[in-house]
């Protein structure tokens, strides 16, 4: 595998350099969502819509705790991308030090907490009813495997701000066909059910931090660090914790927005309005896979060039990735409105051996869901803008106007109005939730874009 330097992040045509820093993000979150999805697929024929309802219980601490290490990651990314476009490779070497550490104690510290309130914690997030016991069997489990999660997120980020996608696209890769294999090994072979679901998702915790540490004790890391590099430095940790605190409340955001979502839907349809949320909520993560993508491609691009001054190639850098983002969100739109109903059938069996109230349950789900997927992504298109706009500022090291703007779908919009339109419009009006938040985002987004650029990245850079 070719070495890239990070000096190609300033030099490098734009529309190239996004391709090549945005395919292999792409790929590696593909891989992660297919292993997700394919996960919830195998439980769904294995075990049941019950236990698909009982991960998307657990999905919220595990993805809070991603974004922890991600978070870290982010933040520190940010900082080191730009010293490193700056010259500055001293604080970029005492800046991951930092990331290690933080990430150690941070995540400890949620292990255990975790473990103590296991038993409020899971009801609040949805886990009643039928889907308590197994929730708690993967809850308990996956927790274990948290700070190796929190590594691995943390050193991917750092991967990629190195300017080597195709190492942090390997290292999400290893993971997802881990546990995949082991999914088949465990649930299918071995009869473990919820307790093989578990341990293949933490054992591929596992595999994925490996090759991590591999990555960063071998020639192909710039970012060779020393003991002392791990003595917290409070400015670069102050400033870990505001960009890398954007990451994190997105994440607290999205855990809060599962909780609703699973306690509300509930509330109107019992165990199988949430087994229907739980699958949406795949394909959100599966489905817009290169979207993302392109926003993690974008990232480091901008940071490294608005560390260099080089304005001019920033604001071809924001182009360049709406324009990609916005046209792979229109295929994926495209796609989902077409065929609802054929993607759902993936993840649930008719088996006639099954019980009648499972059989119930999963007949359900499978008439139930294609309208409300329609809803749910209905303003796919549009969202790029939103996306590129929120990731701009953090690129930049601007932490306020990022956090306000990655926090106004779901915090400022989605949740209010999710609190606000079931009590006049029932289930219907959970699901028109998230359109009408992703268009007064995407508005918003736009105009502090647009007056950002104007301002800024106009200017000629004094010499």
């Amino acid at each position: 595998m070719a070495k890239v330097s990070t000096e190609a992040l300033g030099q490098e045509p734009i529309g190239s350099l996004l391709i090549k820093q945005a395919l292999p993000a792409s790929i590696g979150i593909l891989v992660m969502s297919l292993n997700i999805l394919i996960d919830s697929i195998f439980v769904g024929n294995w075990i049941g819509s019950i236990a698909i309802a009982a991960i998307n219980v657990v999905l919220p601490v595990s993805f809070f705790i991603a974004a922890l290490g991600m978070s870290i990651g982010i933040g520190g990314s940010s900082i080191i991308s730009r010293a490193l476009g700056s010259n500055q490779k001293e604080k970029a070497l005492r800046t991951f030090g930092n990331q290690i550490t933080l990430t150690f104690i941070c995540t400890i510290s949620f292990v255990i907490v975790g473990l103590y309130f296991i038993n409020v914690i899971i009801p609040q997030f949805g886990g009643k009813g039928d889907i308590f016991d197994p929730a708690k069997i993967y809850y308990t489990i996956v927790l274990y495997g948290v700070p190796i999660l929190g590594f691995a997120m943390m050193g991917n980020t750092v991967i990629r701000a190195e300017g080597k996608p195709k190492f942090a696209m390997i290292a999400m890769i290893i993971p997802t066909v881990g546990n995949l294999l082991m999914d088949y090994v465990f649930i299918n072979l071995m009869d473990m059910g919820m307790h093989g679901a578990a341990w293949a998702t933490t054992i591929s915790y596992t595999l994925c931090f490996s090759f991590i540490a591999w990555f960063f004790f071998s020639k192909h890391s710039e970012l060779k660090i020393s003991i002392r590099h791990l003595r917290l430095d409070r400015s670069i940790v102050s400033e870990i914790a505001s960009l890398g605190g954007v990451t994190l409340a997105r994440q607290a955001v999205v855990s809060i927005t599962y909780l609703l979502m699973n306690n509300i839907l509930f509330d109107l349809g019992q165990e199988a309005l949430v087994a229907v949320y739980a699958i949406i909520g795949r394909m959100l993560m599966f489905a817009l896979f290169p979207v993302f993508g392109v926003t993690q491609g974008f990232l480091p691009i901008a940071g490294y060039n608005y560390g260099a001054l080089r304005f001019q190639r920033v604001r071809e850098s924001i182009n360049t990735a709406i324009l990609y983002a916005s046209i792979v969100a229109t295929i994926v739109f495209i796609g989902l409105m077409t065929f609802p109903a054929e993607i759902t059938s993936l993840f649930i069996s008719t088996n006639e051996n099954m019980s009648a109230k499972e059989l119930a349950l999963n007949n359900f789900v499978l008439s139930h869901t294609a309208e409300p997927m329609r809803w749910v992504f209905a303003a796919t298109p549009i969202i790029a803008l939103q996306l590129i706009g929120a990731a701009y500022f953090q690129a930049i090291g601007k932490a306020i106007p990022a956090l306000l703007l990655t926090l106004s779908r779901q915090g400022f919009f989605f949740i209010p109005l999710l609190l606000i339109l079931p009590n006049y419009y029932g289930e219907l009006g959970v699901w028109i939730s998230f359109p009408i938040a992703d268009v007064l985002a995407t508005i918003v987004t736009g105009y502090f874009l647009n007056r950002e650029v104007r301002k800024k990245l106009l200017v000629r850079p004094a010499t």
